[in-house]
């Protein structure tokens, strides 16, 4: 299975429906493929202007290293020199706070990733988690605290 354009559409659709539902702030939705290739992408408005890349950077991040966010902003903490190589390595690409989602298979496998921006870190990982359980996929946030 990939993550069809179809999939990553209902996803980006489905996150900023549990936006609106929850009134957080104007938010921006990225989907990448398991190769890092934007194939969906919404920006609401007033959402800000650097949201498109933050989003892109949480998405690209979590699939890059192979880890959700959380366990990504977690291991920041404890080796801040690794990560500053790695934001150096990727030209600032990569953004280690919730709100980046691995989106795998029921088999474990990386279809994608999601990458949500616009509220609270916590706010915007639980669109990304809606919008991915909507078309039915597993979403893999990383481990730590889970919001509510």
């Amino acid at each position: 299975m990939t993550l069809s354009l179809d999939l990553a559409a209902r996803i980006v659709d489905a996150g900023l429906a549990h936006a609106r539902q929850h009134n957080f702030r104007s938010m921006t939705i990225a989907v990448l493929d398991a190769g890092g290739h934007l194939i969906a992408f919404k920006r609401e408005d007033r959402s800000g202007i650097l949201r498109p890349e933050i989003a892109q950077g949480k998405a690209w991040g979590v699939l890059g290293m192979g880890h959700g966010a959380r366990d990504l902003a977690m291991r920041s903490k404890e080796a801040p020199a690794f990560y500053a190589a790695i934001a150096a390595t990727s030209q600032g690409r990569v953004i280690p706070v919730p709100g980046g989602v691995l989106v795998r298979n029921e088999a474990g496998d990386i279809l994608g990733s999601v990458g949500v921006s616009g509220d609270m870190p916590d706010n915007d990982e639980a669109c990304a988690l809606a919008g991915i359980g909507e078309v039915g996929l597993v979403a893999d946030p990383g481990h730590g605290p889970q919001p509510a």
